[in-house]
């Protein structure tokens, strides 16, 4: 665990805590994007935001722009579907620790560049304990601008370790 004030400063460090799970939402028809999958790098796209995986595959995401939807994240929803995740871009590199406050599911936490690069990946994070049991950060190893959460086993099954690269489909500053 960093010192959270390495972070960048304690309120940045409780915008990235809060990021890992929340926003009362579904994928479909959620702005800014839906969930529809996008299938193999050469199927038809799906329209709206996407990441391409190492595998070839393509994810239809949303993109966690303000720091009230990075705060959210995936919090307080039950599932995400299976080729869905969720992209937070941030403004330089730094060493970006996430939580899973009352998230539901595991995540897998990919970190990344702004080029695509994959620098970390913490794998089937488990969602914290309800409360009053205290909720640790999941921490990267690597400093990143861009991190994005899939479900679990995602990126095992997808090639998706340090040094493959992403592609950034529709996704601003990416």
């Amino acid at each position: 665990m960093i010192d959270r004030r390495a972070a960048g400063g304690l309120g940045l460090l409780a915008l990235l805590s809060a990021a890992a799970c929340s926003k009362p939402a579904t994928f479909a028809g959620a702005s800014p994007a839906s969930a529809a999958t996008a299938g193999p790098a050469g199927a038809a796209a799906a329209p709206g935001p996407r990441v391409v995986l190492p595998s070839g595959t393509a994810i239809t995401v949303e993109v966690a722009v303000t720091d009230q939807e990075k705060a959210q994240g995936l919090m307080f929803r039950e599932s995400m579907p299976k080729d869905a995740g969720m992209v937070f871009p941030f403004d330089g590199l730094e060493i970006r620790p996430f939580w899973m406050k009352n998230c539901h599911f595991p995540l897998d936490m990919i970190y990344a560049t702004k080029d695509g690069t994959i620098v970390d990946v913490l794998r089937n994070v488990p969602p914290c304990a309800p409360d009053p049991a205290p909720c640790d950060n999941a921490t990267p190893r690597a400093k990143a601008d861009t991190v994005l959460e899939v479900n679990a086993g995602v990126a095992d099954a997808q090639g998706a370790v340090p040094g493959a690269k992403l592609k950034w489909v529709g996704i601003p500053g990416r």
